[in-house]
């Protein structure tokens, strides 16, 4: 499920004019920081979010917004953990696809209700032919094998091969966390050190 951020009816400040060289000015980052974990669990967790920046929660908002629309952050999103709705059978896909055809037949793929991923990759020839990588969840095996047939079905004439990877265990469940303490944790270092 997506949370959405709602545009603001104030313009949006070019991105462009406060970004450093690794694209966030210390505000921004302060807020990547202090929400890459995910967002507070309260009523108001924009302002929560502000409060240990040290903006008000519209701002923050107006920022995230902006780094949205900017494509710094993809989106704000609910993100279930499948292992424990049942979804325990976790297959990558990979896929020796046409070439001239990948284009399409990657977005059509994409738009699969069960795939989660889904992602174009070089070839390693002769080894790996494979150019087409689209991640299932099943509660079964034998699920995930029923969802690689419809993705075989959608191929076509256009699929030469496919194997499915299973996962064997989680060896990581994050996205991408820049590095870096989050605001309070900057604080309460500096408090010890007083």
């Amino acid at each position: 499920m997506s949370v959405s951020t709602c545009p603001s009816s104030t313009p949006i400040v070019d991105y462009a004019q406060r970004c450093d060289a690794r694209g966030l000015d210390a505000t921004d980052r302060a807020i990547v920081l202090a929400t890459q974990a995910g967002l507070p669990l309260v009523p108001d967790p924009w302002g929560a979010v502000g409060r240990e920046v040290g903006i008000s929660g519209a701002e923050v908002l107006e920022r995230m917004q902006a780094m949205q629309a900017s494509g710094v952050i993809r989106r704000v999103a609910a993100v279930p953990n499948h292992y424990r709705l049942g979804y325990v059978a976790n297959g990558m896909t990979v896929w020796d696809v046409d070439d001239t055809q990948i284009e399409r037949l990657g977005r059509e793929v994409a738009a699969i209700e069960g795939v989660s991923h889904c992602y174009r990759r070089p070839r390693h020839l002769p080894h790996w032919p494979y150019n087409l990588f689209a991640m299932l969840h099943g509660r079964s095996r034998e699920e995930v094998e029923r969802q690689a047939e419809v993705l075989r079905r959608r191929l076509g004439d256009a699929c030469r091969d496919h194997r499915i990877l299973y996962s064997s265990r989680i060896l990581k469940k994050t996205g991408l966390r820049l590095a870096g303490k989050r605001p309070n944790d900057v604080a309460t270092n500096a408090d010890r050190q007083s």
